[in-house]
């Protein structure tokens, strides 16, 4: 035993003294002191003793900042450093290129700026980078093209200009790519041809041009694809037929030729497909319905003919399933409906057929509106007064029409200062849902899901936080949101031209970019009225000039068959993912429509002016006022919010 307990004490000693011994590289120790410093981390970090030093507190797993040494040849090297989520800021540091040895870099999500320095080529042995979710800008740096080791590169969420350097076509071994939403533009490099280890490859709302890459066809290694929200053009390359590993493919808001489905017939991994907006054509092959693993269907926005196939009966794995505005027709397979399946739109398309009793008040959701589906409670109310009015070449007329409407999107009825009605929108929604409003007056749809939301399928957003350049704070603490498409209908309006003002305010992302990650998200989005695009990537922070900022955008609108249609649409930009995952798409917080009188202005701008005149002038004798309201009638004046009135420019809803 005592034997033993010598032994025991000596191995202990001799460990003791190897550690003692190690110490890390000297100009190491001085370059992460430096940067440590740099960005006020000193109080997490203490690096009073070596960096390298065994068990330090900075070297567990879970640790944040991170630095984790390699010690195997007696001397100590810096391999991992992470500084993630810190909200640290200012440049890259003269000095953190000097840890020539890093393998793994980590500095995502912070508000980091500036250009990337081309000494970001000497760290020659990095496999993992992170730059994504910062404020960087410039031209990428072709000096990545040194890091020929690397097998993850990220840069996304940025504010970079120009095209993707020739040199990344180096990096052989990269399996993961991230550059979405980080400003890059211009073609596909023909060199990024040989980066064929690709397994995941992000690089969707970027201003790409020209036609989809041919080579991405030979990524056969390839699981993950997005490719939304850029100005590629189709058709979609036959070659993509060879991606028959792929899990996630996600392509859209193409311009260019149209293109079919037939490369998909192959795809049996498939989990996630959407191809929405992308001009695709053609009927949908019956493979398509057979994918055992295929949760999400998005073929909306296309071109699509022909019937639903069969194949798409008692599906085992669709969850969502998204066919709205195509040009299909037939009936609808009865069948289609499985205990799987959350959600179904198939709306505008000239399908026919019945759905099962009570489908909807079973927990699942379903657009049909624009077509002849029926369904026990499917269109409710004047619902159904949508596909009769627009998909019909009937001329609708309302024996008791109205003039006006108005709605606080996602929240509770409430009357404004200015006296106008807003109805109650707090309703529940899901995934394909549409909703009639009380007064049956007008009606909502959503269509989309957001699919990796923290927070669940959630379709209305609020905040507690004042809203500022209102008088009426609660109107915009409220709002709808979609990922794709969100669409409100005024039913059974007097035919005649109407004022439709569109009230916003950005309570989803927060304002301060410098001085928190969580300020860097942006979200674009396009609104059409009547089928006419009116705004185009439209970001509500920045036109309001802040979050948490009311605006009021005024347009002009004529309806001619009783409805009209306030449609807004993701098109694939703006950040994903800021400050929570599915942050993006559509949002809006009330919406007023009105009709414009004959003297030129609507009938709710004169009743706001009376209004204000009234609490201005209440003790003046009533010949004045009435003097006073006809003059500031005459002046137009408005209300304290940020308006703006703007022609509607001619384009076709096709193009979306």
């Amino acid at each position: 035993m005592g034997i033993l307990s010598l032994c025991c004490f000596l191995v202990f000693s001799i460990h003791k003294l190897v550690d003692a011994q190690i110490t890390t590289e000297s100009n190491e120790v001085i370059a992460i002191k430096k940067v440590i410093d740099y960005w006020g981390l000193s109080s997490k970090v203490n690096l009073s003793i070596d960096p390298c030093t065994r068990d330090a507190s900075w070297a567990t797993e879970n640790a944040n900042p991170r630095i984790v040494c390699d010690c195997s040849n007696n001397i100590c090297h810096i391999t991992h450093l992470k500084l993630y989520a810190l909200d640290i800021s200012g440049e890259l540091p003269q000095e953190l290129f000097q840890l020539t040895e890093l393998i793994d870099l980590n500095l995502g999500q912070n508000v980091l700026n500036g250009s990337i320095p081309k000494e970001i080529g000497r760290l020659f042995k990095m496999q993992y980078l992170s730059l994504g979710i910062n404020n960087f800008s410039g031209v990428v740096p072709m000096e990545l093209g040194n890091l020929t080791d690397l097998k993850s590169l990220s840069f996304s969420s940025n504010n970079f200009n120009g095209p993707l350097p020739i040199d990344l076509g180096k990096l052989t071994s990269l399996e993961q790519l991230y550059i979405d939403s980080s400003g890059v533009s211009g073609p596909f490099p023909q060199e990024l041809s040989n980066l064929k280890s690709l397994h995941t490859l992000w690089a969707s709302d970027n201003g790409f041009t020209g036609k989809l890459p041919e080579f991405l066809g030979t990524f056969t290694n390839l699981k993950t694809l997005r490719l939304e929200g850029t100005s590629l053009e189709g058709p979609i390359p036959s070659s993509y037929a060879a991606l028959t590993k792929l899990e996630d493919l996600r392509i859209g808001d193409l311009g260019g030729e149209d293109s079919t489905l037939d490369f998909l017939v192959n795809f049996t991994s498939l989990s996630i497909l959407s191809l929405r907006s992308s001009r695709v054509g053609g009927e949908i092959p019956s493979q398509i319905g057979t994918f055992a693993n295929l949760q999400i269907l998005d073929l909306s926005f296309n071109k699509l003919k022909g019937a639903i196939p069969d194949s798409f009966q008692d599906s085992q794995s669709l969850h969502f399933l998204y066919l709205g505005s195509n040009d299909l027709n037939g009936v609808i397979p009865p069948n289609i409906i499985t205990p799987q399946l959350r959600a179904l739109d198939v709306s505008f398309n000239s399908i026919t057929g019945n759905l099962p009793a009570n489908f909807t008040k079973i927990g699942r959701s379903m657009n049909a509106v624009g077509t002849l589906v029926n369904g026990d409670g499917l269109l409710e109310g004047k619902t159904s007064e949508i596909s009769r009015c627009l998909v019909t070449d009937n001329q609708c007329t309302e024996k008791v029409p109205v003039n006006s409407f108005a709605v606080k999107c996602g929240g509770s009825s409430m009357v404004s200062t200015y006296g106008v009605a807003f109805d109650d929108d707090s309703e529940t929604l899901g995934a394909s849902s549409v909703y009639t409003g009380s007064n049956n007056r007008w009606v909502v749809s959503n269509t989309g899901s957001f699919i990796s939301n923290p927070n669940g399928p959630q379709y209305t957003t609020q905040t507690a936080s004042q809203i500022t350049a209102t008088l009426d704070s609660e109107l915009y603490k409220t709002a709808r949101i979609s990922p794709n498409s969100l669409r409100y209908y005024g039913l059974g309006l007097r035919n005649a031209k109407y004022n439709v003002e569109l009230h916003f305010s950005e309570i989803q992302m927060d304002d301060d970019s410098r001085s928190s990650w969580k300020g860097l998200g942006r979200r674009l989005f396009d609104v059409y009225i009547q089928g006419e695009r009116v705004l185009q990537d439209f970001n509500i922070r920045n036109e309001a000039q802040g979050s948490n900022k009311a605006l009021v955008r005024s347009f002009e609108a004529n309806v001619t068959n009783t409805i009209i249609d306030v449609h807004l649409v993701w098109a694939g930009k703006g950040t994903c993912c800021i400050p929570v995952q599915s942050t993006f798409g559509p949002l809006i917080s009330a919406i007023h429509v009105s009709q414009v009188s004959s003297r030129g202005g609507s009938s709710n701008d004169k009743k706001q002016v009376g209004r204000i005149v009234g609490i201005t002038l209440g003790g003046v004798a009533g010949i004045f006022i009435a003097c006073s309201v006809f003059y500031l009638w005459w002046k137009k004046k408005t209300p304290e919010h940020v308006r703006i009135l703007t022609d509607s420019p001619k384009k076709s809803l096709t193009s979306v």
